[in-house]
């Protein structure tokens, strides 16, 4: 059974940035693609950003795009999501989230639907 544990959220001012940390066990395949999802008061859960288990393939959505950056570690079985420039519109729960998603011509998966394991996510909070 997979289970994904975040930590890492806080409150930031604005500019200022937040590593979030996704602890991940019982993955048992290479396949697996691992993401960043978050969701606002009174909106919907939106991709953020995925990587996959193993490789080197990495997808951002176009609102992070330069400002974040997803990382993992395979020995540590930790995912990262380094948030640099942060700005209020940020303001959300983070979600981590995985599946064995294998790389093919519909990669990167950027619906919430796409993944069937999730943590309990964490709150970033950024202040103007």
């Amino acid at each position: 059974q997979v289970q994904l544990v975040e930590s890492g959220g806080g409150l930031v001012q604005a500019g200022g940035s937040l590593r979030l940390s996704c602890a991940a066990s019982g993955l048992t395949a290479s396949s697996y693609t691992m993401g960043w999802f978050r969701q606002a008061p009174g909106k919907e859960r939106e991709f953020v950003a995925t990587i996959r288990w193993i490789g080197t393939n990495t997808y951002y959505a176009d609102s992070v795009k330069g400002r974040f950056t997803i990382s993992r570690d395979n020995a540590e079985n930790t995912v990262d999501l380094h948030m640099n420039s942060l700005k209020p519109e940020d303001t959300a729960v983070y979600f981590c989230a995985s599946d064995d998603i294998r790389y093919s011509s519909t990669w990167p998966p950027k619906l919430a639907s796409e993944y069937g394991y999730w943590g309990q996510g964490t709150q970033v909070t950024v202040s103007s």
